[in-house]
């Protein structure tokens, strides 16, 4: 015959002796208040496991806070579980996991925790795109959601909008970014599966389409309108610098003063900055270093070679040369990012190593194997193909005077004097 247990009181709790080792007192339904040698109070249900048959404990919380009439309401449930063969210990972890799954794991939060690891692998332009295309168009209809409630129907419906408007490259960039959020979401344990593979196919494709670049013959009308437009110095150097440079825009406008070395005569760009996230060391040329020489007395003082106008600590935006070219007449017909392929053009007609012309544009090999064993930037061999570059643009632009030609004036005329 099982013994009988008297059931605890409130004053009986309240007066229990603290003793040098601890001890418990016991209540109905297998709940057990353990009494420390500190005089702390936890409640603890006691049961046996009902698979492996071993004695088990769970804690209650702590006594006042949970109360005996609810530290014995919480005994009932757990003992309830106990005769349906759960056990409590792996029930309330199921619970916590579902509690935080719709509460804490959103997916806003679990973007951010993703975020955290992409930025690093990306330019800081672009992991600064990735977050703003979020927040444009995700996070308002979609971030509160649970990622256990995150289903295929349910993204289609939030991006059909953009798909309508016509945004179709918007549309590709978000489900490719929402792929990789709910692959993390699966590798973290959050999900058993990502609900979005092949989203994409059921939106309309975007029609790929070359940005707009002039051809070699027009590279003299380029040079014509910039020497003329009514446009900020630092812009019109920002432009010429990157056509010299054969740089990305982002690349182009983020130069800092101290990846010029002088001495060496090269532009370092750190990985962090680069695309394909390797260094890239560019050969300062001639017209190269007379552009440096015309900004300096505007920038010498800063970070940035080519500072913001708003605000001079950070640097000009990536878009100043894109909005510039289209003020000057050239929408639809050149953005910055074409001025790379115009050198492309030349370089290659004239018969430059490929090898050259690619390492020059800061390209990856697309044969991993040689790419491998392929570790040299050719810089030394680059120098001459780089100066032949700058004086093809140079010779183009004769009888406009472009930013280096200035400076070239003026260092003649100063040494005259």
């Amino acid at each position: 015959m099982p013994r009988q247990v008297t059931p605890l009181t409130n004053i009986q709790i309240k007066n229990a002796a603290i003793r040098e080792k601890e001890y418990q007192l016991t209540d109905l339904n297998g709940l057990r208040l353990r009494i420390r040698p500190n005089g702390a109070k936890t409640w603890i249900f006691q049961y046996t496991h009902p698979h492996s048959k071993k004695r088990c404990n769970m804690g209650l919380g702590n006594y006042p806070n949970v109360t005996l009439q609810n530290a014995r309401i919480s005994a009932q449930e757990l003992k309830e579980l106990v005769l349906k063969n759960i056990d409590p210990l792996a029930y309330r972890e199921q619970q916590l996991l579902q509690h935080q799954a719709e509460h804490e794991h959103t997916l806003f939060h679990v973007a951010e925790k993703w975020f955290e690891l992409k930025q690093h692998e990306v330019t800081p332009d672009y992991a600064e795109d990735i977050w703003r295309s979020f927040k444009l168009h995700i996070f308002d209809s979609l971030g509160k959601t649970p990622v256990t409630q995150i289903t295929a129907p349910v993204v289609i419906k939030c991006l059909r909008p953009i798909e309508a408007k016509g945004s179709l490259e918007t549309v590709k960039r978000l489900t490719q970014r929402l792929n990789e959020v709910m692959n993390y979401a699966v590798n973290y344990g959050l999900v058993n599966a990502n609900p979005l593979v092949g989203i994409k196919e059921v939106f309309k494709k975007p029609k790929k389409e070359n940005m707009p670049a002039l051809t070699p013959d027009e590279l003299p009308e380029l040079l014509q309108v910039l020497s003329s437009a009514s446009i900020k110095r630092t812009t019109r150097s920002l432009i010429e610098w990157q056509l010299h440079t054969m740089t990305r825009p982002a690349e182009a406008a983020g130069t800092r003063w101290e990846e010029i070395d002088f001495e060496e005569k090269v532009w370092i760009i750190p990985a962090e900055r680069m695309k394909k996230r390797k260094e890239h060391r560019i050969p300062l040329t001639k017209q190269m270093l007379l552009i440096l020489e015309s900004i300096r007395p505007i920038s010498a003082h800063r970070e940035y070679v080519f500072p913001a106008d708003r605000d001079p600590k950070t640097h000009t935006n990536s878009q100043t040369a894109n909005m510039a070219l289209k003020r000057m007449g050239f929408e639809n017909r050149l953005v910055s990012h074409g001025l790379r392929s115009i050198a492309s053009t030349v370089l290659n007609e004239q018969g430059f190593d490929r090898d050259l012309v690619e390492a020059a544009l800061a390209h990856v090999d697309a044969n991993q194997v040689r790419s491998a064993y392929n570790r040299t930037d050719y810089l030394e061999r680059r120098r001459e193909m780089m100066q032949w570059w700058s004086d093809f643009i140079e010779k183009a632009g004769e009888g406009n005077l472009s930013v280096a030609a200035q400076a070239y004036a003026r260092s003649e005329k100063n040494r005259d004097e």
